[in-house]
């Protein structure tokens, strides 16, 4: 096995922000020494890596160069050159996860394409050039539009209700869902590591805020049946094995009335699903892709107590030097551990941090998440 700890392997990672942050705190356990590149100087992981570069994670040369100087590399965002991962690739820098998936996860019309060849339950879709083309054909409403590439945290979809919404949408490939009305929104995290040893993370329900289309809260585990639980989790290994990836993917999916679970899609990295696994588990989704991307042996992914994850984003009206206000009063609370993640301005909606909550008891964790989602506030000066 090559020695990763306190030698001079160098861990390549595409992305700076706070995913990025949160794996510098497995990093620095381990004593890996890593390089970042982030478009921004300012980035939540730049002043704590080894190495910071600042560069377009979209330009080729800039992801090559980069690739050139490092040992492994993986992502925290998989919005990434693929043309430069291809060619470092080819020419023998291992890359996790590979090249081949980021591909399909990152347009997503090929990642539906791509479920409903592998038989992996999903709701119907169609794929569109651009928004002339959507206009053309005869359309069914209420209906998801999804960007086809470069959405995220609820930007790039839409719930279209009529003809007037179209207006609105974006002149972009696209791709158009069937609006599936579902009891729940649950996610599973799977490792898998080159050996080919898997492992999934308990199942999570998402709560979501009605106008942002981001999640406000995870509740781990998800309160599900067994059935269901284990119907989500089998679904889920069989995405990573459909992907063959290497390393996390976060696998959400619906809970139909009728207690059908349909993967609404993917990503191929850390998540925001996982972080409640920081305080609640055994092995954290940070630590667990370090293993996965290693080839080291993969960590217990059960919880050691109930769990919950509480967004915290920028409040509506306020914009500029961020300010956490009544961070004392949620400190006070028992189980509750603030995550800051270095966005020094604030706007709407930003992911600004989260709060995660622990307790013996699921239903009491709740309570108090909302007190915390209602007493702490993200403003600006």
């Amino acid at each position: 096995m090559k020695n990763y700890f306190s030698s001079n392997f160098k861990l390549g990672v595409l992305g700076g922000g706070q995913l990025g942050k949160m794996l510098l705190t497995e990093t620095q356990k381990f004593d890996i020494y890593t390089s970042i590149l982030d478009a921004a100087k300012d980035a939540p992981c730049a002043q704590i890596c080894n190495e910071f570069h600042v560069g377009n994670l979209l330009d080729f040369n800039t992801v090559y160069n980069f690739g050139k100087k490092v040992d492994l590399l993986t992502i925290e965002i998989e919005h990434v050159n693929i043309e430069a991962l291809l060619k470092l690739e080819q020419e023998g820098l291992e890359i996790y996860p590979q090249p081949n998936v980021l591909q399909i996860i990152q347009h997503k019309g090929k990642q539906k394409d791509f479920f409903v060849s592998h038989n992996i339950p999903t709701s119907p879709h169609k794929r569109f050039n651009n928004l002339q083309a959507l206009k053309k054909e005869t359309l069914k409403y209420p209906f998801v539009w999804k960007s086809a590439q470069f959405g995220y945290d609820g930007t790039g979809v839409k719930i279209v209700k009529t003809k007037n919404d179209l207006e609105v949408l974006t002149d972009t490939e696209c791709i158009i869902e069937e609006l599936i009305p579902f009891k729940n929104e649950l996610a599973v995290i799977v490792a898998r590591n080159k050996n080919g040893e898997i492992k999934t993370y308990p199942v999570v329900e998402m709560e979501f805020h009605p106008e942002a289309n981001q999640v406000e809260y995870v509740i781990c585990p998800a309160r599900i049946s067994d059935d269901v639980a284990l119907k989500a989790r089998n679904i889920a290994l069989k995405v990573a094995e459909s992907f063959q990836h290497i390393g996390l993917l976060a696998v959400e999916m619906f809970q139909t009335a009728d207690d059908q679970i349909l993967v609404n899609e993917v990503a191929p990295r850390t998540h925001n699903s996982g972080h409640y696994s920081i305080e609640a588990s055994y092995t954290s989704q940070f630590e667990q892709h370090l293993r996965s991307i290693l080839n080291l042996p993969l960590g217990n992914t059960d919880s050691k107590v109930a769990g919950i994850m509480v967004n915290l984003v920028g409040e509506e009206g306020f914009s500029g030097d961020v300010v956490y206000e009544n961070m004392e009063e949620i400190l006070k609370m028992d189980g509750v551990t603030p995550h800051i993640y270095g966005k020094k301005q604030t706007r709407p909606f930003r992911k600004m941090g989260h709060v995660t909550v622990v307790n013996n008891n699921l239903a009491e964790a709740r309570k108090i998440a909302e007190i915390v989602k209602n007493t702490i506030r993200v403003i600006s000066k």
